[in-house]
């Protein structure tokens, strides 16, 4: 594949790095030259300097046959300009772009754009811990829909992976058990230490949560 990164802070440049180590074609764009120390000696990609929405600075970095745009630098505004630019102007299929602000986020994955945010994420997981639940989530690509994490406990421990289903809500996907083994969740009993993932809409979380509470089940 044909990748052009916008921003070589921490996140662009490990990027780069794992992109470029697995054989693909990497362009990386900052506009401080000092940043491209951070891919080290053994990045083979291409480095340029410069704005990332700068039409002829992506037309030198070769956006025109580029599979993948992504916008990683620090800034919200920047990325959600060299976003839309990818998008709309030269017409990349898969656009991706950082952005720390929520609200932003959102309104941003609406517009056919796949946005990561870090702060909800990293909110997300930080809260499940203070709330002291075996019940952990994870953000999907959507913005919509959540992975959810469970790990089996001494209330779970026998009971037949049916009763987490919750119909239209929570739908079990899969559960690994001893750290290896990937199990279909068809209707076995669980055993204590397993981790069950399954699939709730981002919106229904604290709903299911509490539902999952009240049979006792977390």
């Amino acid at each position: 594949m044909y990748c052009i990164i916008a921003g070589c802070g921490r996140v662009g440049s490990e990027l780069a790095k794992l992109l470029s180590r697995e054989g693909n074609d990497v362009v990386i764009i900052d506009r401080n030259q000092a940043s491209f120390r951070r891919l080290g000696d053994t990045f083979n990609g291409l480095t340029l300097q410069g704005n990332a929405y700068n039409l002829e600075l992506l037309k030198t970095a070769g956006i025109e046959k580029a599979d993948i745009f992504c916008a990683l630098t620090d800034g919200d505004n920047t990325n959600i300009v060299a976003a839309q630019v990818a998008r709309k102007i030269f017409k990349i299929e898969r656009v991706y772009a950082r952005i720390y602000d929520p609200q932003r986020a959102e309104v941003f994955g609406s517009l056919g754009i796949d946005v990561v945010s870090g702060t909800v994420l990293i909110a997300s997981m930080i809260r499940d811990k203070i709330m002291g639940f075996p019940f952990s989530g994870h953000i999907i690509e959507s913005q919509k829909i959540n992975v959810l994490q469970i790990l089996v406990g001494e209330r779970l421990a026998g009971k037949p992976v049916s009763e987490l289903t919750l119909e239209g809500e929570f739908l079990p996907i899969t559960v690994v058990r001893e750290g290896a083994s990937l199990l279909t969740p068809s209707d076995f009993n669980l055993q204590e230490g397993d981790i069950l993932f399954g699939l709730v809409y981002r919106e229904d979380r604290e709903r299911v949560r509490k539902k999952l509470l009240s049979k006792g089940l977390l």
